[in-house]
């Protein structure tokens, strides 16, 4: 939708992960060097752990695209609502083993023979647990079990874990020791800067192509990290619904004023019912303008716009236009949605 209007070869703000437009801040920067470090070590696990949102699996994706495939077979695990009889399963079909009617001593077998040999390759195994703090006990335990997989003294398998901060909860308690000794690298990764936010914002929109078009007035970065806290993945959803509240405005620049409309609108949207436990009770600042909370946001905003965009397809087929987004008439004209576009 803006993107046609504002020129832009893609969406600068979209909130799947794409490495393509990793940004290396600080922290991020830091975590790559010892997630990196960790690779090359070439066994035991490598813990990332970070609240919702703040860049995991956009690094972890980076750093896969970064690593030499020809010696390196990486399989990411997203779903870890798991057991441990689940867990052998899942990995089997990660690393694209057959699975169907075999037994659990087979799959070992199988996995065992699959690693020795990618071992003889001169190549060994990673594996990308997503949202490891939803593993059960079990799991992890048949994870740790898999990592004693050896061909002489060479590890051959290597595994990441990342999920939010209750996995670090998790590893310490008493039952993990031995899962946590041997962990060689691990890093929890906060949120950006206020710096950081800034130059995050214009990183993403010069990867489109951005020409300055809508301007954005310089105080709009310190008022974007005082609503966002500096989360990649909020900074995202609240650019992109104000790019569209922008685009739908013909709005050439944009600033503060736009900026706290927005997330007004995107608080509304979310609703204030405390009892709704999927909304997390808001906190106004000093401007009466509500950080945006991260859990529900994503898949509202997506649904929206969604709807929008066909609704505006339909409107263009039948006016004719092709291409470019019709300008209101006048700003009292501008379509009045309670909920726009959501995506976390």
């Amino acid at each position: 939708m803006y993107e046609t209007f504002y020129k832009l070869s893609g969406k600068p703000f979209q909130l799947n992960p794409d490495p393509g437009f990793y940004f290396a801040s600080k922290g991020h920067n830091r975590a790559y060097s010892y997630l990196k470090y960790g690779v090359y070590q070439g066994e035991g696990f490598i813990v990332l752990t970070g609240e919702i949102g703040a860049g995991k699996t956009t690094m972890v994706r980076a750093l896969l695209a970064d690593l030499d495939s020809d010696h390196i077979v990486a399989a990411q695990l997203v779903s870890t609502q798991l057991d441990a009889d689940d867990l052998l399963h899942a990995v089997s079909a990660a690393f694209g083993l057959p699975i169907k009617d075999l037994s659990k001593a087979e799959m070992l077998d199988q996995f065992e023979i699959f690693l020795t040999r990618l071992t003889n390759e001169g190549k060994r195994a990673l594996l990308v647990v997503d949202e490891a703090q939803n593993l059960s006990q079990g799991a992890m335990e048949e994870l740790r079990m898999l990592s004693n997989f050896q061909l002489g003294t060479r590890a051959m398998l290597q595994s990441f874990l990342v999920g939010q901060p209750e996995l670090r909860e998790i590893l310490r308690a008493p039952n993990m020791t031995q899962l946590r000794q041997r962990v060689i690298a691990s890093y929890h990764l906060g949120p950006m800067q206020r710096d950081e936010t800034r130059a995050y914002v214009l990183h993403r929109l010069e990867r489109v192509g951005w020409k300055n078009d809508p301007a954005i007035a310089p105080a709009f970065f310190d008022r974007l990290y005082e609503v966002t806290g500096g989360v990649p993945r909020v900074i995202n959803a609240v650019c992109d619904r104000l790019l569209l509240r922008a685009c739908l405005d013909a709005l050439h620049a944009v600033g503060v004023p736009e900026l706290d409309d927005t997330v007004r609108e995107m608080r509304d949207a979310l609703g204030t019912d405390t009892h709704n436990t999927e909304l997390p009770a808001l906190r106004e600042n000093r401007a009466g303008v509500r950080p945006v909370a991260t859990a529900a946001l994503a898949a509202r905003l997506e649904r929206i716009e969604k709807s929008m965009a066909l609704a505006l397809d339909l409107l263009q087929q039948i006016s004719g236009q092709d291409a470019a987004l019709p300008k209101p008439a006048a700003a009292d004209r501008r379509p009045r949605f309670g909920a726009r576009p959501d995506r976390t």
